[in-house]
């Protein structure tokens, strides 16, 4: 898989972030990746719906890291455990965006402001995913 590839376009980092102006941060990888997954895209909205602003509650793994390590084990699952290869992927969003906890990337409760906006979660995702595969 090419890190740039495109589809109608634009750089698959790109079409990320435009579709993140309609969908939660997860969704909006999970449809960057929608040719190479061979899922429509009510499936892919479904499997992501839960997983925006960190579950719900901006207490948990931003939804954009979680959409990768979605399309990471779909597209790379072959009857074995992909636990390295997750923790790959954690450890290049966290070297990213320098947080992978939804509230911690906004910064609320911190008096730093955010470390990293929506749009550059799901961007940098998409990138450290790209390396990957």
């Amino acid at each position: 898989m090419e890190h740039d590839d495109m589809t109608n376009g634009r750089p698959r980092r790109e079409r990320a972030v435009m579709y993140k102006h309609d969908y939660n941060c997860c969704q909006a990888v999970l449809l960057a990746y929608a040719p190479e997954l061979g899922l429509t895209q009510e499936q892919l909205l479904a499997l992501g719906a839960c997983f925006g602003s960190g579950m719900g509650c901006m207490e948990e793994t931003c939804g954009a890291l979680c959409g990768a390590q979605m399309v990471q084990g779909l597209l790379k699952y072959d009857n074995r455990r992909l636990n390295p290869q997750a923790a790959q992927l954690t450890a290049d969003f966290l070297k990213r965006c320098g947080a992978t906890r939804c509230k911690d990337l906004k910064g609320v409760g911190s008096q730093r402001g955010p470390l990293c906006s929506c749009e550059d979660c799901v961007r940098n995702a998409v990138d450290a995913l790209d390396d990957l595969l």
